[in-house]
């Protein structure tokens, strides 16, 4: 019995050895390598958004939006394309009778409301709108903007069908927010075949009472992605590189 014991003890200490040693598959930036942004929208990242009294701490504390700026920036010094996925709902949203915890509550408080899908009236610096620094990057020809996902993974809209038809295999993922959209997409894309990588730095989520969601996604982004970046390790990858822009 004492062996059996010993043996189990073994064991256990040899699995949790194991685990304490992840193993980090790499990321390599080259020509078939895009950049996705998920959620770089008013209600997340300005002050007067109406998410700010939850996440503007982690955006603070990241320095999220400088950080987003900076994975802009290099990518058009670089012409590297950039895919940026949406969070919109219309009118017609709003009429949804299943609903988790979260969407009711972004229904609730108009988060990312738009007037229509046809219409841009009332989007100019409404919650929806790209924050104003951004808007620079977002209208340049290396950005491209996905139809909306409506929940927080890309399976709703047309991200994945963009990037492969641009020939792209290898991700950079950031965005808001760090526990719903940006790890959405990350399992998404995972479970698409992509190779993807995470910039933890570039991203940031809710702290409520007992509950700092930020953390909660770092945890599974290690667990999940090929690599976790900071924003200037993988601003300096990007310069590095050798990437031809495709046409």
């Amino acid at each position: 019995m004492k062996n059996l014991k010993g043996t189990f003890v073994a064991f256990l200490l040899g699995i949790t050895g194991l685990f304490a040693q992840l193993p980090d598959p790499g990321f390599t930036v080259n020509s078939r390598t895009a950049i996705v942004i998920t959620d770089p929208q008013n209600d997340f990242l300005s002050p007067d958004g109406v998410t700010w009294g939850v996440v503007g701490e982690s955006v603070k504390a990241n320095n999220t939006v400088e950080n987003l700026e900076a994975l802009f920036k290099v990518a058009k010094e670089k012409g590297m394309k950039v895919f940026v996925s949406p969070h919109y709902y219309y009118e017609h949203d709003h009429d949804w009778k299943i609903e988790g915890a979260l969407e009711a509550l972004m229904h609730k408080i108009n988060m990312f409301d738009r007037k229509g899908e046809l219409t841009t009236e009332g989007f100019e610096k409404s919650g929806a709108d790209w924050l104003e620094r951004y808007k620079k990057y977002i209208d340049g020809d290396n950005v491209v903007i996905t139809s909306p996902h409506k929940v927080y993974g890309p399976e709703s809209n047309d991200l994945s069908l963009q990037l492969r038809k641009m020939g792209y295999e290898n991700i950079i993922l950031a965005g808001m927010s760090a526990n719903l959209c940006t790890e959405s997409h990350m399992r998404d894309l995972v479970e698409e075949g992509f190779r993807v990588s995470v910039v933890k730095d570039a991203t940031a989520g809710a702290i409520l009472p007992g509950m700092n969601a930020y953390e909660a996604a770092v945890v599974n982004f290690q667990m999940i992605a090929s690599h976790v970046y900071t924003t200037d390790e993988i601003v300096k990858e990007v310069k590095a590189a050798n990437i031809k822009a495709k046409k």
